[in-house]
């Protein structure tokens, strides 16, 4: 009889698209599955889940890829769930989802952040390392109470995309403080959940009692109950570790680790981290979570601006309702050949708008009659860069020690040799590209040698030099493009406002 190899599972919950991946004991990925995150663009600032959907999506995957490892000769010893943070996914006493989940794109509840004094907000970010912002869950569940109070009333506990992933895997609600302190939720010194953040919308401090006890990141929750066990075809009992929010996750899976490491990821939302320590004064930026290794935070500035931006272009010219699109490898091939600055076309990505400018949308400028799709890509992808740059400043300005060691550069970015050279040329800084495919779920599963004792050594991500990016010629350019940029968007507010004003009072030409 021959023994099954070891390996490990990781989930990846995004807001485009849900991966299972598996990995053997020294990292390399062994298998891979994807299908698209239902998710509904109720309307330009609502975003809901369908949490039923999720987890058959995630259960369909660990099956399918559970059939690959089996006919390959290998045997899962656990699975680590990441997905994005924030956001609001509430359930029952039985663990039932109440209604759709909210996602971490949505800003229906942005009226709510402007009414927090600004004294309120700088509390919550010296004691949590967090700003409030409209898709936090102490937001979200003060909008639930005011708009769907049935809802709030039933909401027995509140959990993040990831917890409620773990729940179906397991049959417990958890929580773990990589998504409980990037939610504003958790005192940087108590290490313990705090009720600021609910105090500052007016919710009783006793709300607390709805968010489930706070576990390390590596810690077996529990194992695979029997009747998820029996829909994925995977051993009853499997340890399921609590996993961490997707941009830790995605940060561990390039790599980034130690004091200073900087790591920039590009998808459907931007994120922007570096290592940093876990103490009082925490940088200040929009979020800081808790790494595993609970000496470290990763504080990040972040937004819902990054290669979404590309996948709206991509789909932008098919039917209404249609699925399918235009391949991105296409477009940035096409873009490839435009030269930098997009013969003058400008474009601010906001698709899904932004925390900082909570009336932004996606926005070109300076279009004519000679531009065509390889210029409105390459616009994209230089707008999508430069927002990274402007986030990026703010974290350098944050006070946050950053190293010199080039920063890692994840995601739809790091693929494109012709983006990966935008990237490097707008931050005027050499970036190294991180090409693993899945690096949310190489993190989280990253995890689990420890978590379950196996004496293997730390993965390691490949940092070998001809994937470093330097700034080339082209940087020159691109420091005019930034003032253009920056310019353009600090005078948007005002047409912005106008748009959301008329799109709000639902008049059609």
């Amino acid at each position: 009889m021959t023994i099954p190899h070891t390996c490990y599972l990781g989930v990846d919950v995004g807001l485009t698209a849900t991966k299972v991946a598996a990995f053997d004991v020294v990292g390399n990925e062994l298998a891979v599955v994807h299908a698209r995150t239902p998710r509904t663009s109720v309307t330009a600032h609502r975003h809901d889940v369908d949490m039923t959907a999720l987890a058959d999506t995630v259960l369909s995957l660990l099956a399918e890829v559970g059939g690959k490892l089996a006919a390959e000769g290998y045997a899962p010893a656990g699975i680590g769930v990441a997905a994005h943070g924030n956001g609001i996914y509430p359930v029952d006493g039985s663990l039932h989802p109440i209604g759709p989940a909210i996602a971490s794109s949505d800003s229906r509840a942005q009226h709510i952040v402007q009414a927090i004094p600004p004294e309120g907000a700088r509390r919550l970010a010296l004691e949590t390392g967090s700003i409030p912002w409209a898709a936090q869950p102490a937001v979200l569940l003060r909008w639930l109470r005011d708009a769907e109070p049935a809802t709030y009333a039933a909401t027995r506990w509140v959990l993040s995309c990831k917890d409620w992933v773990t729940a179906q895997l397991t049959g417990l609600a958890s929580a773990d403080y990589s998504d409980a302190s990037a939610f504003g939720l958790v005192g940087l010194d108590t290490r313990a959940y705090t009720p600021t953040a609910l105090e500052l919308v007016g919710l009783p401090a006793s709300d607390l009692d709805r968010f489930p006890p706070l576990r390390r990141s590596d810690e077996v929750v529990g194992g695979l109950s029997v009747a998820t066990a029996a829909r994925t075809g995977l051993p009853e009992g499997l340890p399921v570790i609590a996993g961490c929010m997707d941009c830790v996750a995605a940060t561990l899976g390039a790599g980034g680790r130690e004091l200073g490491d900087g790591t920039i990821i590009v998808g459907t939302w931007a994120i922007n981290g570096v290592v940093v320590p876990a103490r009082i004064p925490a940088p200040e930026v929009t979020l800081s979570a808790f790494m595993p290794d609970p000496a470290t935070m990763l504080a990040m500035e972040v937004a819902p601006t990054s290669a979404a931006n590309l996948e709206w272009l991509a789909c932008a010219g098919v039917p209404h309702q249609q699925a399918g699109g235009v391949a991105a490898p296409e477009l940035l091939q096409e873009a490839a050949a435009v030269p930098p600055g997009a013969d003058g076309l400008l474009f601010l990505p906001f698709v899904n708008g932004s925390p900082e400018h909570p009336s932004a949308s996606g926005t070109f400028l300076g279009i004519s009659s000679n531009h065509r799709r390889g210029h409105l890509t390459r616009a994209v992808i230089e707008g999508v860069a430069q927002y990274h740059r402007v986030q990026l400043d703010r974290v350098l300005a944050s006070g946050a020690d950053v190293g010199d060691r080039p920063w890692r550069l994840a995601g739809g970015g790091a693929r494109s040799t012709v983006w990966a050279q935008i990237f490097a040329d707008v931050l005027g800084r050499p970036v190294r590209r991180q090409l693993t495919s899945e690096l949310g779920a190489r993190g989280v599963a990253s995890l689990l040698p420890g978590a379950l004792g196996h004496d293997v050594p730390p993965w390691t991500v490949n940092d070998e030099n001809d994937l470093c990016v330097h700034p080339g010629p082209d940087r020159v350019a691109y420091q005019q493009h930034a003032q253009a940029f920056d310019r353009c968007l600090a005078g948007m507010t005002s047409v912005w406002s106008e748009v959301e004003r008329y799109r709000s009072s639902g008049r059609r030409v």
